[in-house]
C-alpha cells in the first residue's frame, strides 16, 4: 500500500498558522481521553523541504514568555494546519524574532 503524502507548500517562514494536534490524556479515573489542541503562532523556520522528515518551528508569545514548538509536518497526530496570515519577510530563518523587541505583526502583510 502506498501512503499519500500531504504537501504544505503555503507554510513558509513569516506565516501565521494554527496547528491542530490530537492529544491523548488520562482522566483521574484512568480512562484515556482524546482532544485536539490548537497552537497558534508564527513560522520562524522550515527545514528539510518536502521530505518525510520535514519540520516547521512555530513561535508564539504566551503571557509575556516566548514558546516554541517544532512540528514534523507528516506526523499523524496533526489533523489540520490552517494558514491565518502571510507576512512579507526577507529571510529564510526568522531567528531575530527571538531576541528583538519587534514583532512580526509590525512587518507589512502580504496582499
Amino acid at each position: 500500500m502506498s501512503e499519500q503524502k500531504i504537501i504544505y507548500p503555503e507554510v513558509q517562514p513569516g506565516t501565521l498558522v494554527r496547528v491542530h494536534q490530537k492529544i491523548k490524556e488520562m482522566t483521574p479515573k484512568g480512562e484515556e481521553k482524546e482532544r485536539v489542541q490548537i497552537f497558534e503562532g508564527t513560522v520562524i523556520a522550515r527545514r528539510h523541504g518536502s521530505e518525510s522528515g520535514a519540520t516547521i518551528t512555530v513561535r508564539k508569545i504566551s503571557e509575556g514568555i516566548g514558546v516554541e514548538k517544532i512540528f514534523p509536518l507528516h506526523m499523524p497526530s496533526i489533523t489540520k494546519l490552517e494558514v491565518k496570515k502571510r507576512y512579507r519577510v526577507r529571510r529564510a530563518k526568522l531567528n531575530f524574532l527571538r531576541t528583538s523587541k519587534k514583532k512580526l505583526t509590525e512587518i507589512r502583510e502580504k496582499k
